[in-house]
């Protein structure tokens, strides 16, 4: 395997785990947050508690939602914006 091929395998294996953290994450801990958060401000969900807003969720993602898919995405998302403006703000310092 060449130097190029392996570090190729390095970032994408980087890249594809965090991937996967952010997408548990925006899976699991940001609906937790969401509905806590919307329970305080809100008050009580419309329907049976957090399994039922977490069954509304993941029903939605299933169906293709785009919404859906942007909210469980969004940690990843966020942090592609946040290496994009670095890069940025790194070419600009050089000019």
């Amino acid at each position: 395997m060449s130097k190029t091929q392996s570090a190729f395998r390095r970032i994408l294996t980087k890249e594809l785990a965090l991937l996967a953290i952010l997408l548990f994450f925006g899976l699991v801990l940001l609906p937790i947050a969401i509905w806590f958060v919307g329970k305080a401000v809100f008050g009580a969900y419309g329907g049976a508690g957090y399994m039922d807003f977490f069954g509304t969720l993941s029903g939605k993602i299933r169906s293709g939602d785009f919404v859906a898919w942007f909210l469980v995405l969004s940690p990843y998302l966020v942090w592609q914006i946040i290496r994009l403006t670095a890069l940025g703000w790194r070419a600009v310092g050089k000019l």
